[in-house]
């Protein structure tokens, strides 16, 4: 998500680490297990005049094998909820030296409206050796030693924010809405086409050993918006979101949920750690994404990555971003 309602303020102090409990070495010779990991990086902490290492320090604390980086770009000016295109370099290319990994910048096509949608100064970064991209760069194809894995990294259109229509927080001049019917509509109307030439993109990873979907959707998950979500307090209303069950649809588990199955004991808000979740004029949510799919995939364990508190598993002080990131380790 791109709104700027509030200045995080600056950490000191050293990189902490709740590790993810997983010991590679332990796997059989057959299965290949990987690290993988989402972060908005937003614009590698330089929105915020934040040192790029902080960023570089936030990826080595989960030392993921893949990782897809949203917001690789400063914001334009003006940046409002109806436009605010990239501006100025990548730091895709520094932080990935930084890391020693492979790097694909996915380009912001002006001329393609469809992709502008499901991307917004992405990259995908790797260890292993990155062998081209898909059609219209939504993902990229990955040599996992000898085995064929799909990176697809995605930044979803967040205006009009369908979360904010529903607890009546302006933004965009969207429509207040109170159901639903009208939340999965606006959600249909806002992501669709993006999700549609997503769908369009997976067809190059049929074959694929394993395929990822990384991504700052900027909708929630209906795994999230739960009936008991609702009757904890945490959303207004229950919601089937349309973006991720659409994925589902296509073989994709959230990671997350698979290892964290209850909504309530884990919420887990990447949106966002700049504001608490008690303030009026924001909504906390899980809107950054770890999908997955592959024959016999297991989900070693999940993580919401980012400062200090109840909504962090892995803690990384300072945290960089406005969004916490999202990682797994999975086996396949």
């Amino acid at each position: 998500m791109r709104r700027r309602a509030w200045t995080p303020v600056a950490a000191v102090g050293a990189v902490l680490a709740i590790g993810l409990g997983v010991v590679i070495g332990g796997c059989s010779d057959d299965e290949t297990t990987l690290t993988v990991m989402s972060f908005n990086v937003y614009g590698g902490g330089a929105n915020e005049d934040k040192p790029i290492d902080e960023t570089v320090a936030a990826i080595e604390t989960v030392d993921p094998d893949i990782v897809g980086i949203q917001e690789t770009r400063l914001e334009g000016t003006p940046c409002t909820a109806k436009s605010c295109p990239p501006a100025g370099p990548s730091v895709a290319g520094k932080i990935a030296k930084e890391l020693g990994y492979e790097h694909y910048e996915q380009p912001y096509d002006e001329d393609e409206p469809f992709a502008q949608q499901a991307l917004w100064a992405n990259a995908i970064l790797s260890k292993y050796p990155i062998e081209g991209p898909t059609a219209h760069d939504l993902g990229a194809e990955i040599d996992v030693d000898g085995q064929s894995v799909f990176a697809f990294n995605v930044h979803l259109d967040d205006s009009p924010y369908q979360p904010y229509q529903l607890v009546d927080i302006p933004y965009g001049g969207a429509p207040f809405i109170d159901t639903e019917k009208e939340a999965v509509r606006f959600a249909r109307d806002t992501r669709g086409p993006a999700i549609e030439l997503l769908k369009q993109e997976l067809k190059q990873a049929d074959d694929a050993d394993a395929t990822f979907v990384f991504g700052d959707f900027n909708e929630p998950s209906g795994h999230d918006w739960t009936s008991d979500a609702v009757e904890a307090g945490q959303q207004p209303v229950e919601v089937a979101w349309p973006t991720t069950l659409a994925l589902e649809d296509e073989g994709f588990v959230d990671t997350y949920r698979d290892a964290n199955p209850d909504p309530v004991e884990n919420p887990a808000f990447t949106w966002t750690p700049t504001s608490k979740p008690s303030n009026p004029n924001d909504h906390h949510d899980r809107i950054d994404f770890v999908l997955a799919r592959a024959d016999d995939l297991t989900v070693d364990d999940a993580a919401i990555v980012g400062e200090g508190g109840p909504s962090t598993d892995v803690v990384v002080d300072p945290w960089p971003s406005d969004h916490r990131a999202s990682s797994a380790t999975v086996s396949f």
